[in-house]
């Protein structure tokens, strides 16, 4: 009797982890075709600056803390964006050119520069919308 609980599991347990990756892999498609269909987001915006300043960013460009640009971890670099503050409705035109933000659940890491303009230095991190364009 032993045996054949045990051995039932086993099917049971792939299974199971089967569809988990099935359902993972699902998930990271739908995130990829969003971006595709270049449709708008609402997320969290964080911004970095001095400390990164004059570094190689993921593209290869130097990075300008002052510039207009962004962070994302699935645009595609060199892309373009309208991230518009959703407290205040100011709103910047940002070319991805590096990978993040990799802290919290933020969408994007933004320019100082571009964080200056839509008014949120001072708190940190903004709920915003992002608009891929073409």
């Amino acid at each position: 009797m032993q045996t054949t609980s045990r051995g039932a599991r086993g099917p049971i347990l792939l299974l199971g982890f089967t569809l988990g990756l099935i359902l993972l892999g699902h998930e990271t498609t739908a995130r990829a075709e969003w971006f595709v269909g270049q449709r708008a987001v609402i997320g969290f915006a964080s911004w970095y600056g001095p400390g990164f300043a004059f570094r190689r960013t993921a593209s290869g460009e130097v990075f300008v803390p002052r510039e207009m640009t962004g962070a994302h971890r699935t645009l595609p670099l060199g892309s373009k964006v309208r991230v518009t503050n959703l407290r205040n409705g100011r709103s910047v035109l940002v070319k991805i050119n590096d990978r993040g933000p990799f802290r919290g659940r933020r969408e994007i890491d933004l320019s100082f520069g571009a964080a200056r303009e839509l008014g949120f230095v001072e708190r940190g991190i903004e709920r915003v919308l992002i608009e891929p364009l073409i």
